[in-house]
């Protein structure tokens, strides 16, 4: 296991701001969330360096190009945002509409995607846990017929995109009747661990018992499917919403030991968020975990070290203190959730990216942007009327080394492609594919390199490499540097099956990929016409 790895009320603005954007997770809907002939067959292996003279060649990276970016989108099953896109659909439209989905993520050059797997104590998965989930046949409790996690793993597999396990941790249902859950829901076999606020039912975060079952229920699709990562959204304690108090003083009576209430309830957030981190490292010691924190930590007139920002703060409002984490290293990565344009008074764009920066600086934490796909084309802030708005928010990431990547919420706007605003995203920043970042500290080592490579007529070809899960193409350039090491300009393509159409005459190198993207050394290839 790797260790030691160095967002009170909220304003009436930030209420009105965040409103549409955090009821289901990293999103919206909620209040306070060719085939050409060639002839010639030539292959050369070669080791680590294609040669002296390529190693000795200057090369300055093209930041339009990074070699390594993470580019995902949200999956939302709760209330059926995303998929599937209606509960009691058939396991084969269910299939059907997913595979849509991964087609057009692999379309637009994505690698990643973040399906929702737990929306509300309940399980899109076969689990002895918990019970089935309603958004998948209707009726909570009810068998569909199928276990639909593997294939949704394997699908995204085949298709080279790595797939997160999105859970959310506290919620227990959004309906207030804990009597009207199937029987053995955990909040009715346990009603000690619920707090009734807001008209939905909470697992209480001061329970140690409750933080145990959460675990347990992360670890437990750890070990039993083939998932990549283990991703927690922005829900943490309730949001504010009519002003009720959560209601966790007995539990804070037991367990508060004289520290005051705001401090320990970040305090059992932090605890739960460290132990997911060890058992799933434990239990896979190349599953990442990582969380998607509300967009502002704190601002700065309430902590000096806070973003100049006046919405909403997440240390204060949930009791998520996702600097802590950051500093202690129990997350892989973080995505914050940055739903506002630039230039927004309350919470500037650009602002906020350097202050998310700033605070992964000097650490092994990766920063991913959470962006606000499903804002384009909303009419109430001019911003995102305007197909470019998204698109310059890549461009400004550029400014920092620290950003390795982009996710989306959600996957019906990938589909529905408001103002065509992805399309100019993909033309302004997704020309070329890109390899995963590496995370230190996670269990993984580049393969061999592919042996056996050849080509006949336009396929290059090769013999599998043990323990690659993909293969990385690169065009050697005709003259300059090779900058393979340093940009994506040469990268063509990241294929899973161990062939290649080459796209024209060429020189070519072939090189493997383990399930982290750790890179082997190539082999050159030469197809000739």
């Amino acid at each position: 296991m790797r260790t030691g790895r160095p967002l009170a009320a909220a304003t009436a603005l930030a209420l009105v701001t965040t409103g549409a954007a955090y009821l289901f997770g990293p999103g919206a809907g909620e209040s306070p969330a060719a085939s050409r002939k060639q002839t010639t067959t030539s292959a050369t292996g070669t080791s680590g360096s294609t040669g002296a003279a390529e190693a000795a060649a200057p090369c300055t990276p093209d930041p339009r190009y990074p070699k390594r970016q993470l580019r995902g989108v949200w999956i939302a099953t709760v209330k059926n945002i995303d998929w599937p896109s209606r509960a009691g659909l058939s396991p084969e439209r269910q299939k059907a509409d997913y595979v849509k989905i991964l087609d057009s993520a692999v379309k637009r050059r994505l690698n990643a995607v973040f399906v929702q797997v737990r929306p509300a104590s309940d399980a899109l998965y076969k689990s002895s846990l918990e019970p089935w989930s309603q958004y998948l046949t209707g009726t909570a409790g009810k068998d569909p017929g199928w276990d639909p996690l593997p294939f949704l793993v394997d699908e995204a597999h085949k298709r080279g995109l790595e797939f997160h396990a999105w859970f959310n941790p506290y919620r227990a249902s959004y309906d207030g009747k804990a009597a009207d859950l199937p029987a053995n829901h955990p909040a009715r076999r346990h009603p000690d661990w619920v707090v009734r606020h807001d008209g939905r039912l909470y697992y209480n975060p001061g329970l140690p018992q409750v933080r145990d079952h959460v675990t347990k229920v992360v670890t437990d699709v750890v070990r039993r499917y083939d998932v990549d990562g283990v991703h927690f959204d922005d829900y943490f304690y309730p949001y504010p919403g009519q002003g009720g108090r959560f209601d966790d003083a007995a539990a804070f009576a037991k367990y508060g030991k004289g520290e005051k209430l705001a401090d320990w309830r970040r305090d059992n957030v932090d605890k739960l968020i460290a132990e997911v981190d060890e058992a799933v490292h434990q239990a896979k010691g190349y599953v990442k975990f990582g969380v998607s924190p509300f967009g502002i930590w704190r601002n700065k007139a309430e902590d000096p070290s806070g973003s100049d920002t006046s919405g909403m703060s997440a240390y204060d409002a949930i009791y998520a203190d996702a600097r802590s984490w950051i500093k202690h290293g129990t997350v892989d990565y973080v995505i914050p959730q940055l739903y506002w344009p630039r230039g927004f008074k309350a919470a500037d764009y650009r602002t906020l990216v350097a202050w998310w920066a700033d605070a992964v600086k000097g650490t092994d934490v990766q920063l991913y942007i959470g962006q606000a796909l499903y804002r384009v084309g909303a009419r109430d802030d001019k911003s995102w009327t305007k197909p470019g708005e998204l698109s310059a928010h890549l461009t400004y990431n550029r400014k920092f080394e620290q950003v390795k990547g982009d996710v989306y919420f959600s996957a019906k706007q990938l589909l529905t492609n408001p103002l065509r605003a992805i399309d100019r995203v993909v033309a302004e920043h997704y020309t070329r594919p890109a390899l995963l970042p590496l995370i230190k500290g996670l269990d993984g080592e580049a393969p061999a390199k592919p042996a056996g490579a050849g080509a006949s007529g336009a396929t290059v070809s090769w013999t599998p490499s043990k323990g690659a899960r993909a293969y990385a193409v690169y065009q050697e350039p005709k003259s300059g540097p090779d900058c393979r090491h340093d940009d994506a300009r040469s990268l063509l393509a990241v294929v899973t099956a161990p062939s290649f159409t080459a796209p024209a005459p060429g020189t070519y190198l072939v090189t493997a990929l383990d399930r982290l993207q750790h890179e082997s050394k190539p082999v050159r290839v030469k197809v000739t016409g």
